[in-house]
């Protein structure tokens, strides 16, 4: 688990969003931090696979 957060810190965690955001928000929220987690993967991708560029004159 990413920061030695075990199992049980999880179910907090999860338990907390469900009270602050309800049940119907939940899926909502999740599609949105999944979207935002592939742009980022995509942007660095990218920024990694551009040919550095030398002005050479």
């Amino acid at each position: 688990m990413p920061m030695n957060i075990g199992a049980g810190g999880l179910i907090l965690i999860l338990l907390i969003a469900l009270l602050m955001f309800g049940p119907s928000k939940l899926p909502q929220l999740g599609r949105a931090i999944g979207t935002t987690i592939r742009e980022f993967r995509q942007g660095t991708k990218e920024l990694l696979n551009e040919p550095k560029e030398t002005n050479k004159e």
